[in-house]
């Protein structure tokens, strides 16, 4: 596989990177990914500072390879998180949630480039004004926090590439080389995978989450939760109870009195499948066993070179 512009930036083999993702993104994951040639991401935005600086650290000995931190800027402690990857020299960082303006300029002088997560053109504009590398544009079909546009991503990404310079990654409703390919004829310079990684070994997710990944078919994933950040979650007892909920035409104090504290952690962390948050995305139907990282790695990247091989030969 060439070079492009996402693998140039980043210093990696394939235009692959792993999401930064709550409860499941260590670095176990991170490094593991990295090592098979894409990008891994620790997700910070389950982690206290000094856990998050554990993480980078070993990340750092396994391996020597790039590899990047998710902060979702929505999240507390952070100015430490911050100052934690700019003391670790974490290469590359993705922004998530938040105004990109923020802190993009401040990374940027100490040398680690910056990708945002967007989920409209708007705002993927607005992040290229603030100076940022890449951007990630995420449909709606991904697994837990996302967009209120709704866009799914074979729509956002044709919309973004059109007036965009800078790399575009995109996500959202990929887990296989065949969507690789897809979105990278659509305008992307590489994907970006978060479902097909929760079910890794590396993987800090609970086996029970895991599992039930593994269970999930077509319509078993519902965007809800609207009114406080929109979040794609596997149907289980703690979502029927945010539906009876919603007939009663609650309030946001309603909502956020159910939802609660931790209840993330407690799915998918602790294994609670009645009671937790399982954030999963769409593409959870097309995943039916849990796998090593680097085996996910080589498979994407296989099936991409297959289905390239097709695409040249389809005629019309």
């Amino acid at each position: 596989m060439s070079q492009n512009r996402i693998t140039s930036l980043f210093g990696i083999k394939y235009p692959l990177i792993q999401a930064g993702m709550i409860w499941a993104s260590g670095w176990k994951l991170a490094s593991e990914v990295s090592k098979a040639g894409g990008l891994g991401i620790i997700g910070a935005g389950s982690m206290y500072p000094d856990i998050l600086r554990e993480h980078i650290q070993k990340c750092k000995k396994a391996t020597s390879l790039p590899f990047a931190v998710n902060v979702p800027m929505l999240y507390p402690d952070l100015d430490k998180i911050m100052g934690i990857i700019i003391e670790e020299e974490v290469p590359i960082v993705f922004t998530s949630a938040g105004n990109p303006k923020t802190w993009t300029a401040h990374l940027k002088s100490h040398g680690i480039k910056v990708v945002h997560v967007v989920s409209s053109v708007k705002f993927a504009l607005k992040s290229q004004e603030a100076g940022v590398d890449a951007v990630v544009a995420e449909g709606f079909e991904a697994g837990g926090h996302n967009g209120r546009e709704e866009t799914t991503t074979f729509t956002l990404l044709p919309m973004v590439k059109k007036d965009l310079d800078i790399p575009l990654i995109a996500a959202g409703g990929i887990a296989t080389g065949a969507g690789m390919l897809a979105a990278m004829i659509l305008g992307a310079d590489a994907v970006q995978v978060g479902t097909r990684f929760v079910a890794s070994d590396e993987a800090s997710s609970h086996i029970n989450f895991k599992n039930e990944v593994l269970k999930a078919q077509e319509g078993d994933t519902k965007l809800t939760l609207k009114e406080l950040a929109p979040v794609r979650l596997l149907k289980n007892k703690f979502y029927d109870d945010i539906e009876s909920l919603y007939k009663t035409s609650p309030s946001k104090e309603d909502l956020k009195q159910l939802l609660g504290r931790a209840r993330a952690k407690q799915g998918m962390f602790e294994g609670d499948l009645q009671e937790g948050e399982l954030e999963i995305g769409q593409i959870s139907g097309l995943i039916d066993r849990v796998i090593p990282a680097k085996m996910i790695v080589e498979n994407l990247i296989a099936e991409f070179e297959t289905a390239k091989l097709k695409a040249s030969q389809i005629e019309f």
